[in-house]
């Protein structure tokens, strides 16, 4: 017995043809609406057109009577006309397969004529076809993670800061690196404290060390901590022209220092820039972390990215 007749509306794309294809099948059941789609990397219109019908009927059982839509001429007068079929029989055989049995009325619709259904069939393949969809199911998983990943924002996209209320107190230390490339003229001067305003490291120091206990007023987010320990250092290389600088935080507490010892080398480097820069205006440095330890996530070390 054939019952609840419904109707599917499909559509094929292809880039190139052949050329990367997507196919998508819109699926009306009285009142309620499902969506089909997918891609092959190397394939043709035609193919997408005959697959996407393929996959629509495959969804629906075989009791349920079918108006089926294409703006393929191709697929309608194949299967109502009787069109050679001179390629593509692999798939002729799979619809061949999916019709037996079925009752099913085969209608033509006039493509980008403002049909809606139609319009979506065909923005789903195209979709397919152009990545535009893999696009958008990526940022839809991310932002289904995003509590797990992105703990500053909030269900609504809001920015929040987190509640550490619940975290147990434990020893956390933060390493972060930095490097400041300089001319070696400019380094020659620095290790002979000849600059008129001072001594470039000593002043980068205690930059480096205030800033990081002001964290929480420069980065909106961050937890003002009770920090116990914050130290900067320095060492010259002559061969790379550079100087590296070491920020360690640590603290006894719910969250973590990382941003901490971050700030504390950034400031210590915008702090070389600034006086160094009257001679040389072409530094350029870069920071990272390093290593952290404590907290939930235990000890982690990072490479730095070049």
């Amino acid at each position: 017995m054939v019952v609840n007749n419904l109707a599917i509306y499909t559509d094929g794309a292809c880039l190139g043809n052949p050329g990367p294809g997507g196919w998508g099948a819109v699926i009306l059941d009285g009142q309620e609406k499902r969506v089909l789609h997918g891609h092959e990397a190397d394939t043709t219109n035609n193919r997408m057109e005959i697959y996407a019908v393929i996959r629509g009927l495959q969804d629906v059982p075989k009791d349920v009577g079918v108006t089926l839509y294409s703006d393929s001429t191709y697929v309608i007068n194949t299967m109502t006309k009787g069109w050679k079929r001179n390629k593509n029989q692999d798939l002729w055989d799979l619809l061949d397969e999916e019709v037996r049995g079925r009752r099913i009325v085969w209608k033509w619709v006039k493509g980008h004529s403002g049909d809606p259904l139609n319009e979506e069939a065909d923005k789903l393949a195209h979709g397919e076809a152009t990545g535009i969809l893999k696009k958008d199911k990526l940022m839809e998983s991310k932002a289904k993670k995003k509590d797990k990943f992105l703990t500053h924002i909030d269900d609504t996209g809001a920015a929040q800061m987190v509640d550490v209320g619940n975290k147990r107190e434990t020893s956390r230390v933060a390493i972060a690196k930095g490097s400041v490339q300089v001319h070696p003229q400019t380094l020659e001067l620095i290790i002979k404290n000849e600059f008129e305003k001072g001594d470039v490291l000593a002043v980068a120091r205690v930059a480096g060390i205030m800033a990081a206990k002001e964290t929480s007023r420069l980065i909106p987010l961050c937890h003002p901590l009770p920090l116990t320990k914050v130290s900067v250092d320095f060492e010259v290389d002559r061969k790379s022209s550079e100087i590296l600088i070491t920020g360690t935080a640590k603290i006894t507490g719910k969250t973590g220092v990382e941003m901490e010892a971050l700030t504390a080398v950034s400031v210590s480097a915008l702090t070389i820039y600034d006086m160094c820069k009257a001679v040389d205006r072409g530094m350029t440095f870069s920071v990272w972390l390093e290593k952290k330890s404590g907290g939930r996530s235990g000890d982690i070390s990072f490479q730095r990215r070049n």
